[in-house]
C-alpha cells in the first residue's frame, strides 16, 4: 500500500508526462519523491539502473522516460525509437523485478492500438490488427512494454499496471516545428498568427482526422489515483472520450489565443493525415472511479499561458 510517505521513482521527470506527475505528487502531500536527470543516470545503462535502485530502494516507480516525437520524427528516425524506447522500459520494469519493487506504473499511447481499430478503442483491441504506419516502430516498442508487464504479472505475481493516455498536452511540451504532436505545433502556429499580426496558417494533411486530446494535469491526476488503486485489469486507457477533428481544434485554439477563429487554413496535403480517427473507451477507467476534470477550452488556456511562460 502507498503512503505519504513512500518512496516514489519518477523516471522521466522533466519531459511533459514526468513533470506533471512530480507536480501532482508533490501537491497531494508525497514526500519521498525520487528523480534524477540524464546526467545522473542513464536509464539505457541497465546496470547503473539496477545500482541506483538498490541504493534509492524507491517501493514504487512511474515510468513516464521515453523517447517521444510528431509524425516528422517517427518516420525518420524509426530506429531510435524503437531502439532506445524498449531500452528504457526494458532495464526499468526488469531492474524493477531485480530489486524486489513489486508496483510501477508504465505509461504508453493510443498509437499500440491498430490503424482501422473500431472506434471507441477499447483495450482488447491491442494486438488486433496492423499498426500506422507513420508510427510503428514507437508503438511496437509501447507493446513491447505492456506485454512485459503483463508477463512479470503472471510469472512473478508483481503488480505492474499500464495506462494509455490519448494525445497529451500541457506544460513542458514539446514545441518544435519538426519534432512536436499535432496539438502543441497548432498552438505555437497561433501564437506566430498573433505575435506577426497575419491570418494565413498551413495545416498538414486535410485537416479531417479526428483525435482526442487530455490535458497532462488530468493524466497525473489519473496515474496518481491508479498508484492507490486495486485493479483486476493491468491496462487502462486514460482520456477523456471525446474527439473532434484536427481543423476543429485549430479554430478554438485561434479563437482563445487571438479572441477569434477567422484564420485562413491553407492544406499541404502532401503530409500525411495519420489515421482517420482515434478515440479511447475510457469506460474502464470510469468504472474504478476515475474521469477527466478540465475541459477543453481551460486546458487551452492553461497550456498557452504556460508555452508563453517558458518563452520569458
Amino acid at each position: 500500500m502507498i503512503k505519504y510517505n513512500s518512496r516514489i521513482f519518477i523516471a522521466g521527470h522533466k519531459g511533459l508526462v514526468g513533470s506533471a506527475i512530480y507536480r501532482k505528487l508533490k501537491e497531494k502531500g508525497y514526500k519521498n519523491l525520487i528523480i534524477a536527470d540524464r546526467k545522473k543516470l542513464d536509464l539505457r545503462d541497465q546496470q547503473k539502473l539496477i545500482k541506483f535502485l538498490k541504493i534509492k530502494k524507491p517501493d514504487f516507480i512511474f515510468i513516464a522516460a521515453a523517447k517521444v516525437g510528431g509524425i516528422y520524427f517517427n518516420l525518420k528516425f524509426k530506429a531510435d525509437f524503437i531502439t532506445e524506447n524498449i531500452q528504457i522500459q526494458t532495464n526499468l520494469i526488469h531492474g524493477a523485478y531485480k530489486c524486489g519493487i513489486k508496483e510501477l506504473i508504465f505509461l504508453g499511447s493510443s498509437c499500440v492500438y491498430p490503424k482501422n481499430c473500431k472506434q471507441p478503442i477499447k483495450e482488447d483491441n491491442l494486438l488486433s490488427g496492423k499498426l500506422e504506419e507513420t508510427n510503428d516502430a514507437y508503438a511496437i516498442a509501447k507493446i513491447a512494454g505492456i506485454k512485459m508487464c503483463q508477463s512479470y504479472n503472471e510469472q512473478y505475481n508483481t503488480n505492474y499496471k499500464c495506462l494509455m493516455p490519448t494525445n497529451t498536452f500541457g506544460p513542458n511540451d514539446n514545441y518544435d516545428e519538426n519534432n512536436s504532436h499535432f496539438f502543441p505545433a497548432l498552438i505555437k502556429k497561433i501564437h506566430q498568427l498573433k505575435i506577426n499580426d497575419k491570418k494565413i496558417i498551413t495545416l498538414w494533411g486535410d485537416g479531417k482526422p479526428k483525435r482526442e486530446v487530455i490535458h497532462v494535469d488530468d493524466l497525473a491526476d489519473a496515474c496518481v489515483f491508479f498508484m492507490k488503486k486495486k485493479t483486476k485489469e493491468f491496462l487502462i486507457n486514460i482520456g477523456t472520450g471525446r474527439d473532434f477533428t484536427i481543423k476543429y481544434y485549430l479554430e478554438l485554439i485561434a479563437k482563445v489565443i487571438l479572441g477569434n477563429n477567422k484564420v485562413i487554413i491553407k492544406y499541404d496535403k502532401t503530409k500525411p493525415n495519420g489515421v482517420l480517427r482515434k478515440v479511447m473507451d475510457v469506460s474502464l477507467a470510469k468504472r474504478y472511479g476515475w474521469k477527466s476534470k478540465i475541459n477543453l477550452k481551460q486546458a487551452i488556456k492553461m497550456t498557452y499561458e504556460s508555452f508563453l511562460n517558458e518563452l520569458n
